[in-house]
């Protein structure tokens, strides 16, 4: 289970990075207010931590 909702959360990490590269768009920090705020930090941090639990 663990498993499967790391990798949704990692989709949703390159979904965003994919969307840096090629828009220059963060969704993550328009949806949050900014990279600087802390839903969006959280966001950020679940992401590495899926990444390394996969």
């Amino acid at each position: 289970m663990l498993d499967k909702i790391a990798l949704i959360i990692l989709v949703i990490g390159g979904i965003n990075w994919g969307s840096i590269g090629l828009f220059r768009f963060d969704i993550v920090s328009w949806i949050c207010g900014g990279q600087d705020a802390v839903l969006a930090r959280i966001i950020y941090t679940l992401v590495a931590l899926s990444a390394i639990w996969c």
